[in-house]
């Protein structure tokens, strides 16, 4: 099956009734618009907005897309009609992603509000669609909708992250790491930043040749592999992913490292035993676990951690009281993370304190992930043709836009991003250094 979008330009010449409609009503939108761009409707002639060359270009191939734009001011109906292909989004999707929220913000008078909407409601395709979705994807949440149970957690990680394995090594960096990288400077590779973002990890939380090490949510396996290879530790990591899972066990057996590392295909609250583990890592996982469900969280790692240990979480906040349905929030939730909550770090650190840990350190990230986020687009958008083998043009579309609204995201602040190290609140002094130089200073 071609799983590319095979629709053909609206065939509109330029200055004929129906482009001199669409300009009129794509002008008095957009006359307020503080930026510059241009527009096209199917194969016409371009609109410029803005007086100095255009950042992107917007291109309608469905009219009806542009009826939506006057009809509705639901910045995830326009996301949708970019992902079906109805609208194609060139250049620079950063600039591009500053209507997100422009178009929210629209007000007409009575009157320019009848002009566009008779003006809107003329405008037809010439040609009927044969169907509006790509059948070989789609972005409905998982069909068990308890929320945050056992079933639905396994399905919405499977959704989001068993799309393909080879998909996500076009982008990602060597190692397939899918969380906030660290950076020493803005220049450093991916493939440096996120070796630098594994051994802050390991450095924090004081590892030990020997010591057993929980990563919950382990991913492909790398934080896993970095500490045993590196620090000399006996790692055990659970994922919910079947495509990390298999990943995870054929790296592990390349590298030879069966003996000090081991993965379960498990659901973090079904791990059994008490003062298991000498150390607990959790990196960009809790994400998926549900604000309700957070003690049941914290208080799953504080019974398998050792007296003494150390438990790192590194994980997304936002700027809003838990569970806000921001726009940013309804757009993650529907198409990329169906299961995904995010709180205030001021929240995650109170439920933490009254699951009986003791915070040690709090680091933000957000510049971090920022940088990150722009690689992985950049990385993306350069491999567009090769991820058609693996994915349908839909689904480029949305880690596309999803990645690159991200990082717009932490870039101003409404998303952030940290690493929390605590350990179990005992009532006696924690054998942890008394200054942060085992954190900042690399071996």
């Amino acid at each position: 099956m071609d799983m590319k979008n095979t629709e053909p330009f609206i065939a509109i010449e330029s200055g004929n009734e129906m482009n001199d409609k669409a300009e009129k009503i794509l002008r008095q939108i957009f006359r307020s618009f503080q930026g510059n761009f241009a527009i096209c409707v199917g194969n016409s002639r371009p609109i410029m907005i803005g007086d100095a060359p255009p950042a992107f270009t917007v291109v309608f191939k469905r009219l009806k897309a542009l009826r939506n734009l006057v009809l509705s001011a639901d910045p995830l109906l326009h996301a949708e009609a970019y992902f079906k292909g109805w609208i194609d989004l060139n250049d620079d999707i950063y600039a591009a992603l500053e209507m997100r929220k422009f178009i929210p913000s629209l007000k007409f008078s009575n009157v320019e509000k009848i002009s566009l909407l008779f003006d809107a409601l003329t405008l037809s395709d010439e040609e009927k669609l044969s169907e509006d979705r790509d059948r070989s994807w789609s972005w409905s949440k998982p069909i068990n909708m308890i929320k945050h149970s056992k079933i639905m957690n396994r399905q919405a990680i499977g959704f989001h992250y068993d799309v393909s394995n080879d998909f996500y090594k076009l982008w990602l960096d060597d190692k397939m790491i899918y969380s906030c990288a660290y950076f020493e400077n803005p220049d450093d590779s991916l493939e440096q930043a996120q070796n630098n973002k594994l051994d802050l990890i390991c450095r924090k939380l004081c590892l030990k040749p020997g010591e057993r090490l929980l990563d919950i949510g382990c991913g492909w396996g790398a934080l896993a592999m970095w500490a045993a290879k590196h620090y000399g530790v006996k790692a055990h990591g659970v994922t919910l992913s079947e495509k990390q899972y298999s990943h995870a066990l054929q790296k592990i057996r390349g590298a030879g490292l069966e003996k000090q590392i081991s993965i379960e295909l498990k659901d973090y609250r079904d791990l059994e035993g008490e003062a298991v583990f000498d150390k607990i890592s959790s990196v960009g996982m809790f994400e998926h676990v549900g604000i309700r469900n957070l003690p049941v969280y914290f208080s799953t790692v504080h019974r398998l951690l050792k007296p003494e240990g150390l438990f790192l979480n590194h994980g997304i906040t936002q700027d809003e009281e838990g569970g806000t349905q921001t726009v940013g929030y309804k757009f993650i939730s529907r198409y990329v993370f169906p299961d995904g909550e995010l709180d205030m770090i001021s929240n995650i650190l109170k439920g933490m304190e009254q699951s009986q840990f003791e915070i040690h350190d709090v680091e933000s990230l957000r510049p971090h992930y920022a940088l990150t986020l722009r690689q992985w687009v950049k990385r993306l958008e350069s491999h567009h043709e090769e991820a058609l083998r693996f994915v349908p043009e839909t689904v480029y579309r949305v880690w596309r836009m999803y990645m690159a609204g991200c990082a717009l995201q932490f870039e101003n602040g409404e998303t952030g991003v940290y690493q929390i190290l605590a350990a179990k609140r005992q009532g006696q002094l924690l054998s942890v250094p008394l200054t942060r130089s085992f954190i900042c200073t690399p071996r």
